[in-house]
């Protein structure tokens, strides 16, 4: 019986805390493609020319890193 209990209590603590977590992540701004968008020359995005949302200065120091010393 007390195995039981157990399980029980698992299941019903993983389920709140599943529940808790999916409701506040609805309600934390994050617009849909948030994390899809390119900020910086990481995940291939060094192939655009202008990025937008940074400076030039930036981009500038992110060209000098993708330079190799050959």
């Amino acid at each position: 019986m007390k195995n039981i209990q157990w399980i029980v209590l698992a299941v019903l603590v993983w389920g709140l805390a599943f529940g808790s977590g999916y409701a506040v992540s609805a309600h934390t701004g994050t617009e849909p493609g948030y994390f899809g968008a390119v900020e910086a020359a990481g995940y291939g995005g060094g192939t655009e020319e202008k990025i937008e949302g940074l400076t030039d200065e930036v981009q500038d120091y992110y060209k000098g890193l993708q330079e190799t010393d050959e």
